[in-house]
């Protein structure tokens, strides 16, 4: 068999992806966010739309529906 020639593009390509692969990687370590338990939300939590609606009124960014408890968790960045 022939040897086969290495494209220029595939190369290219190649690095791009690498690039790109890092820097998600990069994002994801750096984005860390930190959680606590509702102090207003009463009940039980279905709809992580509410949660998140009280979750800003108490000065986070958004919140969600969690555990076995269905306990409201409000989020925002570390």
């Amino acid at each position: 068999m022939a040897p086969m020639k290495k494209s220029p593009l595939f190369a290219f390509l190649l690095l791009s992806f690498l690039l790109l692969a890092s820097e998600i990687g990069v994002t994801k370590v750096d984005a860390r966010t930190c959680e606590a338990p509702s102090g207003k939300f009463n009940g039980l939590c279905f709809r992580s739309s509410n949660c998140a609606t009280v979750c800003q009124s108490e000065q986070f960014t958004d919140g969600h529906c969690a555990g076995a408890r269905r306990r409201c968790l409000c989020t925002k960045p570390c």
